[in-house]
């Protein structure tokens, strides 16, 4: 009997991955390599059905396809049995029968138009699993930078302004506080309590992406946003206490308090645009960190964004997908650094780019 695609629900209630299987055959690989992938199929007896419905492959992986790194084996599955010749045209398919020399550099190439190749788990392109979840973390990661910077700038200059005081010590242990919270702690703790004492339920698998209702969308990434800007609230309002103490008892403040100006007008006036400049430094710096925070905090609260799809990759030996996500990361990151180089110009007269 030559291999025939069950009926889809039948495959998907006894074999869960042979639609992978299919869909490798039939959609990924090109004609010359199917012919390697026919096999015969025989039938058995399930105990929940008397007809002929579990069907299985007749022959078995080689021994290093079910070794713990190997690509095929993990985008086959480890119940489903190949020839070797069966394994061999996959191998050959994604180029993983080559020298790593020459799949290392061929990668790069193919990286550096934008190809990170395909998934071995979903047979997409890496790069529209990648803009497909990408949005999702961009809102988080921004609403996180917006909040923290807010937070932490307004509160580091009333500390600076009322230094020395009971308001200052409170505000410093708030920030020691926050600089030790994981954020991963955090989110655990404001799911407990809101579903356990006030039966608020955030994400219960019903993600809804801003376009489509923004309202129910920012209700499910508020507390995200939250557990991420509370740890970079703390980092920011450090920073600007320390660098606004240190401006305000610069020449120019004092000059500008001898002319009859008030504190408030030194401090909002001359003094505050000079101490930003460590915080700008600091946010295009967090950015990085506020990215790998995403991968945690997206499957704390099941939200499906790029972390999330980072850390079910690493699973799921997905390599093309972990390469292409940390690739498009760290230029993110490269790209933030970059803008904010440019950012200093604004804050800081005195830095002129010729």
């Amino acid at each position: 009997m030559e291999f025939q695609i069950p009926d889809l629900a039948l495959k998907n209630k006894f074999y869960p991955h042979s639609t992978r299987i299919m869909h490798f055959k039939n959609k990924i690989l090109p004609q010359h390599y199917e012919k390697d992938f026919n096999a015969k199929i025989y039938t058995q007896k399930t105990p929940d059905n008397d007809s002929d419905t579990a069907r299985h492959l007749d022959r078995h992986l080689p021994d290093h396809a079910h070794d713990p790194g190997d690509t095929i084996s993990a985008m086959i599955g480890t119940q489903y049995q190949l020839t070797e010749a069966q394994a061999e045209s996959l191998r050959a398919y994604y180029g993983l029968d080559k020298p790593l020399v020459t799949q290392y550099f061929n990668w790069i190439g193919n990286a550096l138009q934008g190809n990170f190749g395909y998934s071995v788990r979903t047979g997409q392109p890496v790069m529209r699993e990648i803009i497909s979840r990408f949005p999702l973390t961009m809102e988080i990661t921004i609403l996180s930078i917006i909040l923290g910077t807010l937070i932490g700038v307004a509160i580091g200059v009333l500390a600076a302004i009322y230094r020395g005081s009971f308001f200052d010590a409170i505000i410093r242990i708030f920030a020691m506080i926050g600089l030790a919270t994981p954020s991963f702690w955090l989110g655990t703790m404001i799911i407990y309590v809101l579903s356990v004492h006030f039966k608020i339920m955030l994400n219960a698998g019903n993600y809804v992406s801003f376009s489509a209702d923004p309202i129910g969308n920012l209700k499910q990434v508020i507390s995200p946003v939250i557990c991420m800007a509370f740890s970079f609230s703390a980092s920011v309002m450090r920073t600007t206490r320390s660098s606004l103490l240190e401006e305000i008892n610069k020449e120019y403040a004092q000059t500008a308090r001898s002319k009859g100006n008030k504190e408030r007008r030194v401090i909002f006036g001359h003094t505050l645009r000079n101490a930003l400049i460590p915080v700008i430094t600091l946010v295009g710096y967090q950015v990085g960190y506020l990215f790998g925070g995403v991968v945690i905090i997206e499957q704390v609260f099941a939200l499906p964004g790029l972390g999330r799809l980072l850390l079910n990759g690493i699973s799921q030996r997905d390599y093309a997908l972990v390469q292409g996500s940390i690739v498009f990361i760290a230029s993110i990151f490269v790209l933030v650094n970059l803008i904010t180089d440019i950012a200093y110009g604004f804050a800081d007269p005195r830095i002129r780019y010729d």
